[in-house]
C-alpha cells in the first residue's frame, strides 16, 4: 500500500488546552473522488452501529463501575480499612464472654396431661402456654426462692443481676415449635456459669413438683365444693323427668307420637269408609223415594199396614187376582164376562183393603197417604219397597252419627298431634338437663378419684433432658464474624462513598459521565498529550490509499517523497482528530458540513487546540479549510501558528476590509488558511452581530471556495459570541475537557443553545486518560499492533 506524507500541527505547551507553537503541513486538494468514497461507507458504518448486542452494553456498564471503583479506589480503600480497623479495636476491647445452656421438658412427648384430672375437669391437653410459663419463671417468685441458694457462692447475685431491665444474662425460650425451653446463662466466669445454671435446673424441677401439688390440692377442692351440688341437681331433673310423664301418660316423644299416628291413619280410614256407605245409602234411598212417591212419614205409616195379618192376606189375594187378570188379558178382551169378572173382583179386594187400613190406621191415616199409590193401589212390592224405605232412612241416620263421631275423634288426634311437638321438647329439654347433669357428675366423681391418686405420687413432672454445659468458644465477641463482617461493611461503605463523591463531584471525571448527562453524541475522544512536541515528529505522516474495484483513491497526500519503509506512522491523539473530522462529515449527510462553530462552556478546555487540529485533520483528508479566530475578547489561533495579527476579523467586520486581504496561511500547513481575529474590539458581541459579520459569513460560504470554514469562539458562558455565529452556522461543537468541565456550567451551556434554537452537532470529550474511557485503551494498542513494522 502506498503512503503519503502529511505534516500535522505542531503545537508547543503543556496540556490539550493552552499551548504556543507553530508548524506546518501539506496536502491536496478534497476531490470529489474522496467523497463519494467516504459517502459509499456510510452504510457500513450504520450497520455497524446497529450491531451492538446486549452483551456489549452490559460489559460497557461494567466497565462504568470499574471506573468508578479506579478513579475512587483510595477513598473506598480508605473508608474500608477504616471502618475495619474501629471494628477489629471494638472487638478487641470487649470483655470475653461465655455461655451455658441446659434443656428442659416441660409437657410430656405423648401429648398428655402431667394430671389426668385436669382433662376430666374440662382441661385440654397440651395446652400449656409457653410465653406465660416464661414469664413465671423470669418472675421474682420463682427466682426468689433460688437466688438465696445461688448467694452462698455468689452474695453478689440477686434478682436484678439475673433479670437486668436491658439484655438478662439469663434467658429462657422455646425451642421451636417443640415442648422443649431451653435455659441459657452469660458471664465471663465459666464456673459461675455452671453452678448458677445448676442450682436454677434443680430450682426450676422443684416449681414443677411444688406446682404440679398446687393443682392437684386446688383441684381436689374445687371437687369436693362441687360434688353435692351436682347430686342435688341431678336429683331434681330425675324428679321432674318422672312428673312429666306421669302428667302426660308417656315414656318417650317417639312411642307416643308413633300411637297417636297409627290412630289417626285408623280413625282416617274409618271416616272414609262411612262417606262412601252413607253416599251409597243416600243415592239407593234417593231412588225408592223416586219409586214410590211417598215421603218417609208415609213409608212409616204403610209399615204399620205390613204388621197386620188381615191385610197381608188381602194382600196376597190382591196378588192372585191380578196374576189372573195379566193371563187373561192374553186370551180375552176387556169387556168380556171372564175379564169384567175378574176386574170386580179386584176392585172388591181393594175396597176391603182400604176398609182394613182405615181400621189399622185409624188416626194416622192422613190425607196425603189416602192419595199416596200405595193406599190407593196397595201391594206387596210396594209394602217391600216402602219397607226398604223405611231401612235406608233409619241407616242414613245411623252413618251420619257415626260419621260425625269419627270427624270429633280425627280433630281430638290432631290437637294431641300438635301438642306433641311441645311436649317433645319439654321432654328432650329435660332429658338433656339430666343427661348432662349426670355426666358432669361422673366426671367429677372420676376426677376425685385420681385426684385422690395423684397427690399420694411424687414424680416431677418436668424433665431435664440435656445438663447445663458451659461452651468453650466465647459466644461474645466474635472475632472473626466481627472481623469478616467490618471488612465487607467496610468495603460496601467504601463503595456508597465512592459513588456518592462521584454524584456530588461537580466535574466530569469519563466521557461515559459526560454522554450520560448531555444525552448527544459523542463525536470524538481526544486522548491526554501530555507533550505535544512529540506529535511533531509524526506529521509526515499520510493517509493511505483505499483501492475499490478498478480505482485507487488516494485519502491524501503530501509534497515530499514517500518514506521508503512504508510505515503507518500515527498516534492515538491523531488518530482521534481523524475520527472526529469522519464523524463531523457523516454527520452531514449528502449535502456536507460548510462551517461550523468549536465552543466549551468555560475557558481552558481545549477549544482552540481541537479547532486547529480539527483543521488540519480535515486539510490532511483532502478538503480546503479556514480557520477563523472569532475570539476577538482573547484570540490565540495566530499565537498558536506563528502568525501576526495586525489585521483580522474585526478589521473587517468593523472598517470594511476584504477578508482576501487579511487571509493568511501558517507555514507548512497547505490547505488550512487562517483568518485572525485581528485588534479587540470594545464591544465583541455587538460588532459580530452586525449585519456586515453575516454578509461576510454568507461571502466566506459562496465565494471563498472552501469545503469547511471553522470558527474558533469564546466560551459559552458568560458571552453571546458563540451563539450569534452558531446560528449562521450547521451547528456547534462544544468542547468538554475531562477532569475540568463543570456539570452545572456544561448543561447551562446547552440549555442556553436549545433556547437560541441553535443546532448542536454533538460533544468532544477532550483530555480522556485510559481511567477515564475505555477507548483509550484500544487507540493506544491499535496503533502499537499496527505501527510495528
Amino acid at each position: 500500500m502506498k503512503n503519503n506524507n502529511t505534516n500535522f500541527a505542531s503545537l508547543n505547551g503543556n496540556g490539550n488546552g493552552n499551548g504556543n507553537g507553530n508548524g506546518n503541513g501539506n496536502g491536496n486538494s478534497y476531490s470529489a473522488q474522496n467523497n463519494q468514497l467516504l459517502y459509499s461507507l456510510l452504510p457500513l458504518i450504520n450497520n455497524n452501529q446497529q450491531n451492538i448486542t446486549e452483551e456489549e452494553e452490559q460489559t460497557l456498564d461494567l466497565r462504568q463501575l470499574w471506573t468508578v471503583v479506579k478513579h475512587r479506589l483510595p477513598l473506598i480503600a480508605g473508608v474500608a480499612v477504616g471502618f475495619t480497623t474501629l471494628v477489629g479495636l471494638w472487638t478487641l476491647t470487649r470483655e470475653t464472654v461465655y455461655e451455658g445452656k441446659f434443656q428442659l421438658l416441660v409437657e410430656p412427648a405423648q401429648n398428655s396431661s402431667p394430671s389426668t384430672a385436669i382433662p376430666l375437669l374440662g382441661g385440654s391437653q397440651g395446652s400449656l402456654d409457653y410465653a406465660t410459663q416464661i414469664e413465671i419463671l423470669r418472675s421474682p417468685k420463682v427466682l426468689e426462692t433460688i437466688i438465696p441458694e445461688i448467694a452462698t457462692q455468689y452474695p453478689e447475685i440477686d434478682y436484678d443481676t439475673l433479670i437486668p431491665e436491658k439484655r438478662p444474662p439469663l434467658n429462657i425460650t422455646q425451642i421451636d415449635e417443640t415442648k422443649i425451653l431451653e435455659v441459657s446463662f452469660k458471664d465471663p466466669d465459666p464456673e459461675k456459669i455452671a453452678y448458677i445454671l445448676e442450682q436454677i435446673a434443680q430450682g426450676y424441677l422443684e416449681y414443677s413438683l411444688y406446682d404440679k401439688q398446687t393443682e392437684i390440692r386446688q383441684g381436689k377442692e374445687y371437687v369436693e365444693t362441687q360434688l353435692p351440688r351436682l347430686r342435688e341437681r341431678v336429683s331434681n331433673l330425675q324428679d321432674n323427668l318422672q312428673e312429666f310423664r306421669q302428667k302426660h301418660n308417656l315414656i318417650s316423644p317417639e312411642v307416643y307420637g308413633q300411637t297417636i299416628s297409627e290412630r289417626l291413619v285408623a280413625l282416617e280410614a274409618q271416616y272414609f269408609d262411612t262417606q262412601v256407605a252413607l253416599s251409597e245409602t243416600q243415592s239407593s234411598h234417593e231412588l225408592l223415594r223416586q219409586q214410590l212417591g211417598i215421603e218417609p212419614d208415609q213409608a212409616l205409616i204403610a209399615s204399620y199396614l205390613s204388621e197386620s195379618p188381615h191385610y197381608q192376606n188381602l194382600l196376597a189375594q190382591l196378588q192372585e187376582v191380578e196374576i189372573k187378570l195379566a193371563q187373561e188379558s192374553v186370551r180375552f178382551l176387556d169387556n168380556t164376562p171372564t175379564m169384567e169378572a175378574l176386574q170386580e173382583e179386584r176392585e172388591n179386594i181393594l175396597d176391603l183393603l182400604r176398609q182394613e187400613a182405615q181400621i189399622v190406621l185409624g188416626n194416622n191415616l192422613s190425607d196425603d197417604f189416602i192419595k199416596s199409590p200405595l193406599f190407593a193401589t196397595p201391594s206387596t212390592v210396594r209394602l217391600e219397597l216402602s219397607q226398604q224405605y223405611i231401612q235406608g232412612a233409619n241407616r242414613m241416620e245411623i252413618l251420619q252419627i257415626r260419621l260425625n263421631a269419627l270427624a270429633q275423634g280425627i280433630a281430638e288426634v290432631n290437637e294431641e298431634l300438635n301438642m306433641l311437638p311441645v311436649l317433645a321438647r319439654q321432654y328432650s329439654d329435660l332429658n338433656r338437663e339430666l343427661n348432662i347433669a349426670t355426666e358432669n357428675l361422673n366426671r367429677f366423681l372420676a376426677a376425685q378419684e385420681n385426684l385422690q391418686i395423684e397427690a399420694a405420687q411424687q414424680v416431677i413432672p418436668w424433665q431435664l433432658l440435656v445438663s447445663p454445659k458451659i461452651s468453650d468458644v466465647p459466644v461474645h465477641p466474635k472475632s472473626l464474624r466481627n472481623i469478616v463482617l467490618g471488612t465487607v461493611g467496610g468495603v460496601l461503605l467504601g463503595l456508597g462513598a465512592a459513588f456518592l463523591a462521584e454524584r456530588l463531584d461537580p466535574i466530569f471525571h469519563s466521557s461515559e459521565e459526560l454522554k450520560e448527562m448531555v444525552n448527544l453524541p459523542i463525536l470524538g475522544l481526544i486522548p491526554l498529550q501530555k507533550d505535544l512536541d512529540s506529535v511533531q515528529k509524526v506529521i509526515a505522516s499520510g493517509l493511505p490509499t483505499i483501492t475499490i474495484g478498478n480505482q485507487t483513491v488516494d485519502l491524501g497526500s503530501t509534497q515530499g517523497e514517500h518514506q521508503a519503509d512504508n510505515s503507518y506512522q500515527s498516534t492515538p491523539f491523531l488518530e482521534a482528530f481523524r475520527s472526529l473530522h469522519t464523524n463531523i462529515r457523516l454527520l452531514g449527510s449528502d449535502k456536507g458540513i460548510k462551517s461550523l462553530v468549536i465552543s466549551s462552556s468555560a475557558p481552558a478546555e481545549g477549544k482552540s487546540t481541537v479547532s486547529l487540529n480539527f483543521a488540519k485533520a480535515a486539510a490532511a483528508m483532502g478538503q480546503k479549510v479556514l480557520l477563523i479566530d472569532a475570539d476577538l475578547r482573547r484570540p490565540q489561533v495566530h499565537d498558536r501558528l506563528g502568525l501576526k495579527n495586525k489585521q483580522g476579523l474585526s478589521n473587517v467586520i468593523a472598517m470594511g476590509t476584504d477578508w482576501r486581504e487579511v487571509i493568511q496561511t501558517a507555514t507548512n500547513w497547505e490547505n488550512v488558511s487562517v483568518i485572525t481575529a485581528g485588534d479587540v474590539p470594545p464591544d465583541p458581541t455587538r460588532l459580530l452581530s452586525c449585519q456586515r459579520m453575516q454578509e461576510v459569513m454568507t461571502e466566506l460560504e459562496h465565494e471563498g471556495n472552501f469545503d469547511l470554514i471553522i470558527y474558533d469562539t469564546p466560551p459559552l458562558l458568560g458571552f453571546a459570541d458563540a451563539r450569534i455565529l452558531a446560528a449562521k452556522t450547521a451547528g456547534v461543537v462544544l468542547v468538554a475537557k475531562i477532569g475540568k468541565t463543570d456539570r452545572s456550567a456544561f448543561k447551562q451551556s446547552i440549555e442556553q443553545l436549545k433556547m437560541s434554537h441553535v443546532s448542536i452537532l454533538g460533544v468532544v470529550a477532550n483530555n480522556v486518560t485510559r481511567h477515564s474511557h475505555g477507548s483509550y485503551y484500544y487507540y493506544d494498542n491499535h496503533h502499537r499492533y499496527y505501527g510495528r513494522k
